[in-house]
């Protein structure tokens, strides 16, 4: 009688939509995920944030990049 079977969860959650109906408990949800949402963005620190702001910097003199060039044909 230490754990419940898959029977009680069952029977828990026919309880619980039955009283809270599917619209409240789906609202619930999305609250609860953009509170999660909200807490981890306010835990980042503002390093984390000024990183992701800065542009890529472009490469000055001495750098390779590799690439591939084609040539453009017209069509007329």
């Amino acid at each position: 009688m230490g754990s419940f079977s898959i029977w009680h969860w069952l029977i828990v959650l026919l309880v619980v939509v039955l009283v809270f109906g599917t619209k409240k408990l789906r609202n619930l949800g999305t609250d609860l995920g953009s509170a999660v949402k909200g807490f981890k963005d306010g835990m980042k620190t503002e390093e984390d944030k000024s990183e992701q702001a800065k542009p890529e910097i472009p490469p000055t003199t001495g750098q390779t990049i590799e690439g591939e060039a084609r040539k453009e044909s017209h069509k007329t």
